[in-house]
Order: structure tokens, then sequence, then C-alpha cells
């Protein structure tokens, strides 16, 4: 028996997603916002980067999907007629890498190595002590590297092939003959696809990217880390949008007591340190939870609370920045000459906001909302860093990096946790800078001519 468990994040998730389908079908009926991001489109950075975006969330709503097995019923509970009794609470991604969670090892192993990184003491037959690299227990890669590589690389062209082909037998069917850059897009998911496919399928017969030193796998780690990253930077942002937008275009638009009631929140909030203030709320957040642990019936279940208080208190405290940029815009744009005719005309100030405050900021609250997820995702590692981020039981770049940092001293160091974490973080965050940068070109009225 499945009992599906939806967590808070989850549903934040999801309903995410709804949103952004809705908004996108809402775009699809505007001609003029539509041709505005076929233009973002039309480049082949802006378009290899989306791919790549669009594969990390792939992982996110696989690990955002969570049930619990129900467990086996002994003789004496079928006796007793007691409730059914579930376990630990499992994801999509928990299940297609259930091998990398079962194959544990003692301690550390570099990547695709048969035998551990450090020697152990062992006494042989004739009772002599010495050290050896003692053989990993989960490692059975005795064909060699290079024969499980040319058979994922097949299976990744393959895969990759019929998700290519099919595409481009739905646009011609469609009779689609845009101008879009398809190509750097097919090359990127191939790149993609071929890529995770032999991480994948490697994984059965080696720890592609070594284990840590309690034997965890890497890979996996670096895998479940995907979710916690994407939330707190898509999450947090969707938070914060809301207050900056109101706030800023309010204080420049009414002006007067108005004004000067946000200008001195905003200045206020900026004077505190932001770690600090962060360290104030997951502290105060994590006494609270820790005086009612009967709120949580699971480790991820408190785990996932703390992550979404995280993703609260970073959306309270971030959203200064912003709400001071659109004060200004709004300032100078109240002043341009549309706006002073409407206001003669007697339009109401909602209605300018509505049709000519809020378009003429679009681009920069879209610029601001990749670029802030890109600080965001950094910021979840630097905090975890200071041990004030998300619970040290749950997978991030953050808590990797913070095991790291003494495993770097070692002799010989252990390198791969934190090799790891920075390159799936790297390249998320590059591809959201890249991103923006192609929609600040495209959407800001400046760089018309």
């Amino acid at each position: 028996m499945i009992k599906v468990t939806l967590l808070w994040t989850d549903m934040m998730v999801w309903l995410l997603i709804v949103s952004l389908l809705a908004w996108g079908w809402t775009v699809s009926r505007s001609p003029q916002v539509k041709k505005q991001w076929h233009t973002i489109f039309k480049s082949s950075i802006a378009m290899a980067s989306a791919v790549i975006l669009l594969f990390y969330m792939l992982f996110t709503l696989l690990d955002s999907v969570h049930f619990r097995f129900a467990m086996p019923i002994t003789q004496t509970q079928q006796t007793q007629s007691e409730e059914i009794q579930y376990g630990e609470i499992v994801s999509l991604l928990d299940l297609a890498m259930v091998h990398n969670i079962e194959s544990t090892e003692r301690t550390y192993s570099a990547p695709f190595a048969t035998h551990e990184y450090a020697k152990s003491i062992v006494i042989d037959a004739e009772g002599v002590t010495k050290q050896e690299y003692l053989p990993l227990k989960h490692v059975s890669g005795s064909d060699g590297v290079m024969k499980h590589t040319l058979f994922a690389l097949v299976i990744g062209l393959l895969i990759s092939g019929l998700l290519v082909f099919s595409h481009m037998f739905w646009r011609k069917k469609r009779g689609n003959k845009s101008e879009l850059p398809w190509k750097a897009a097919y090359m990127t998911l191939t790149l993609l696809l071929v890529t995770f496919t032999w991480f994948y399928l490697l994984s059965y017969d080696y720890h592609v990217l070594g284990t840590d030193k309690v034997g965890g796998d890497v890979l996996y780690q670096s895998l479940k880390s995907i979710r916690t990253g994407v939330l707190i930077g898509t999450l947090t942002t969707l938070i914060l949008l809301p207050v900056a937008i109101i706030l800023g275009i309010s204080a420049g638009l009414f002006g007067g007591w108005v004004d000067d009631v946000i200008q001195y929140l905003y200045t206020t909030l900026s004077s505190i340190p932001g770690v600090l203030l962060i360290a104030a709320g997951v502290l105060s957040m994590q006494v609270m939870m820790d005086n009612n642990p009967g709120w949580f019936e699971t480790t991820l279940e408190r785990s996932d609370l703390r992550l979404l208080f995280l993703i609260i208190i970073l959306g309270i405290t971030s959203w200064t920045g912003l709400a001071r940029l659109l004060r200004a815009e709004t300032l100078k744009i109240s002043q341009i000459e549309f706006v002073t005719a409407a206001k003669a005309f007697g339009v109401g100030k909602w209605t300018i906001i509505r049709r000519h405050i809020i378009p003429n900021l679009m681009h920069i609250i879209l610029i601001s909302v990749v670029l802030d997820f890109s600080g965001l995702v950094l910021a979840e590692a630097v905090l975890s860093y200071v041990g004030v981020g998300v619970d040290p039981t749950m997978h991030s770049w953050g808590n990797m990096i913070n095991q790291a940092r003494l495993e770097m001293a070692r002799e010989p160091m252990v390198w791969w946790s934190l090799f790891s974490a920075f390159v799936f973080m790297f390249i998320l965050v590059l591809a959201a800078n890249l991103f923006s940068d192609r929609i600040q070109k495209v959407l800001d009225p400046r760089n018309k001519t």
C-alpha cells in the first residue's frame, strides 16, 4: 500500500507550475508579449540556457512527488489489528536512484575507484598487521569503464534522437517555420541527456562522483540538492516580488507620507546585517520546532518545514533592493508626458499603475527575478556553510560544501564533494545569468533604436 505525502514545499512547487502554465497561456494570447518572448529565444545562448533550466526543473519535480510505502505487517500486528505502519518518505527521484542509496560504502572513495581512498589497518591470515586499500563493497565494474561508457553513450544518443526527431516531426506537422535556433536547443538537450545517461548507467557499477566520509554516494547527493537550490531561488523570488512591486511603485507614485513610511521601512531593514537578521529568524524558528516535536511524523517533514521558513525569511529580508530600484524608476516614469496627460484627464492612479507604470517596469522586474534567483541559490550555500541554512539532514549544495571544508585539509585531499557541488551550482547560476542578460537586452527600452 502506498500513501501519498504532500509536503509544504511540494504544494508550492506544483502551484508554481500551474501558475507558470496559466501565465504562458495568457502570453500566447497577447501578440505583443508573444513577439517579445519570441525575440528573446532567437538567441542560441538564451535557448540553450532555457533548456538547462528546464532540465534542472525536471529533477525538482521528480523530487517533489513524495509518498510512503506500507511496512510489512507481522503476525502480532495482525492479531492486535493495529493500524498500518508506513516507512520513511521517498520521492520519484529516490526510487530512480535507489541503487545509489543502498550502495553505501565504509568511507571515502574517489570517482570511479575500486578501492577506498585511504589505507586501513588489516590483519592477514598469518597474523601480520599491515595497511592496505580495502576494495569497495558495491563496485562491480570488472569490464572496465570504457565498455560501460560506450554502452551509456549509445543509450543516451538513442533517447536524445527519439525526443529530437519527435519534436521535429511535431513542428513539421504543425507547419512551424519559426526562426528560433532549435539546433542549439537540440544540441544542448543531447549533451545533457548523454551526460546524465552516462552518469546514471555507470552508477550501477561505480561511484561516479565518489563517496563522502560515511560512504554516501556523491552523485545522489548532488542530484537531491537540485531541488533545494531551485526551491530557494524560485519560491523566495516569488515571495519578495509582490512586496517589492507594491511598496516600490506606491512610494514612487503616491509620494508624501506614503513615500516617507516606505523609505523608512526599507532603510531600517537594510541597515540590519542580512546574515544576522536571517540567523535570528532561523534560530527563533528552530526553537519553536524543538518545542513542538509532535508536529512532525518523519525527519523529512521537519526538514521541509525548516526549508519553508527559510524561504519565507529570505523573502521578507530580500525585497528592499528591488523596491528601491522600482521607486526610482517610478519617479522618473511619472514625469513623462503620457503619464502627465493621463493625470490631467483624471485617470485614476491605480489605472495609471496598471496601464503605464508596470508595463514600463516589466523589463526591470524580469531581470531582477532571474538575478535574484542566482543570488539566492548562492546565498543558500553561504547560509548553510555558516550553519543557519537548511537542516543539516537535508541534501543541499551548501551542506555539501560545509562538510567538504575539512576534507580539503586531508592528506591526500578529498576534493570531489566540493567539486561536484560547485559544478552543479555553477551550471545552474550561469544558465540563469545568461538568460537574464538576453531578457535585459530585448526588454529594456533603452537598448532599442
